[in-house]
C-alpha cells in the first residue's frame, strides 16, 4: 500500500486532545490517530 503525504491544520486543542491519547498509549503517535479517525469515516 502507497501512502501519500497529506497536510492538515488542527486547532491546539485538538492537537492536545491528540497528544493526550498518544500519552495514554492508545496511539503510538498522532498521524495513527489521524489516520485510525479517517478510516472510521469513510468505514463503509
Amino acid at each position: 500500500m502507497v501512502m501519500e503525504t497529506v497536510q492538515i491544520r488542527l486547532t491546539e486543542k485538538q492537537l492536545r486532545h491528540l497528544d493526550v491519547l498518544v500519552r495514554k498509549g492508545v496511539y503510538p503517535n498522532r498521524s495513527e490517530a489521524v489516520r485510525d479517525a479517517v478510516r472510521k469515516l469513510v468505514e463503509d
